[in-house]
């Protein structure tokens, strides 16, 4: 089974968004050499908490700063943007890395109303939803299959030649599902977002179609998952995380706290941290605790490869938590 790393570049209370983007760059370093499968940083807008709104910006620098590792984004929040200017980006991160580059694209906005309005480049009006259309543009430019007669065939070609992304589709829904079979394209599957996703991934397979691409069906599946020495630290590391996304839902936006106020936090409301074991949305506990949540993952999905997403105030507990995993894992 395969191991992946999923950065949301987590701000901690006290530090910089510039700090949580080195962190990253340092985490990569760190995934790199334990063997993890692939690194994809995720596009977040307009909050506090995370410091990733532009994965082609830092695919750059951690594939500059990395040697085997596959780089990606988790994903491009592909209503946002041009396809063609999507294709071009990832044109160039190909041809300066070669064979190692991801490119997941999803639909979700990453950001509130008001956020999304201000991305958009008109705001007279809503943009249209036709992200369908859209992903098809885009897989046409990558691709080169952009039929005769269309107004965009006479473009240059893309300026990486002819390195292209391994393509994804990230999802939490049976309609992503579907787009992902019908297009031919490989499956991420959210479960730290939606964990009731095995059917959905059946619906992937069954409906998969083969694109003349040699392209078999394929899924992922990410998970929220967090490793330390015991189960009862992990618990408690993880409560910085549980603090700041009970915020979120009840619409405030606040940087990673640290555990002492997170607990306080959460005997105030009531609320018992997330156990140790593979929880709703949570795989916590000891390194034999968390593999076998992570096993449990695959086997439900069917999947040869897990990523892995987890939050934590102190940087350091976070790399370890990745070390752990890595090693439980008997990652080379």
């Amino acid at each position: 089974m395969r191991l992946s790393v999923l950065d949301q570049s987590p701000v901690s209370e006290g530090s910089s968004g510039g700090e949580a983007l080195r962190n990253t760059i340092e985490l990569a370093r760190l995934a790199d050499s334990l063997g993890y499968e692939r690194y994809w940083v995720a596009e977040h807008h307009g909050g506090p908490m995370l410091a990733g709104p532009s994965p082609e910006v830092l695919i750059g620098p951690i594939a500059s700063a990395t040697e085997r590792i596959r780089v990606g984004s988790g994903g491009v929040m592909l209503p946002h943007y041009s396809p063609f200017k999507v294709a071009e980006s990832f044109s160039v991160l190909c041809g300066l890395f070669p064979d190692r580059i991801d490119l997941a694209v999803g639909r979700a906005a990453g950001t509130d109303p008001i956020t999304t309005l201000a991305l958009q480049r008109d705001r007279r009006q809503t943009a249209p939803d036709d992200f369908p259309q859209q992903l098809s543009e885009l897989i046409a430019h990558l691709e080169d299959r952009l039929p005769a007669d269309h107004p965009f065939k006479r473009l240059a070609r893309l300026p990486g030649g002819a390195g292209r992304p391994e393509l994804w589709l990230l999802g939490s829904s049976p309609q992503s599902a579907i787009w992902a079979a019908e297009l031919g394209l490989h499956y991420s599957f959210a479960d730290f977002i939606n964990p009731q996703g095995k059917g959905i991934a059946d619906i992937y397979r069954q409906q998969f179609e083969d694109t003349e691409k040699n392209i078999q069906a394929r899924v992922m599946v990410c998970v929220w998952a967090l490793c330390a020495d015991t189960d009862k630290e992990a618990v408690r590391l993880a409560t910085s995380s549980q603090m700041a996304m009970r915020l979120l839902r009840q619409g405030q936006l606040i940087p990673i706290p640290p555990v002492k106020k997170a607990v306080e936090f959460l005997a105030r409301s009531g609320k018992d941290p997330a156990p140790a074991g593979r929880g709703r949305r949570m795989i916590l506990g000891s390194p034999e605790t968390v593999r076998e949540g992570i096993e449990a993952a695959a086997s439900d999905y069917g999947a040869d490869e897990v990523m892995v997403v987890g939050i934590t105030h102190d940087h350091a507990a976070r790399m370890r938590s990745y070390e752990l995993i890595a090693q439980a894992l008997q990652l080379d």
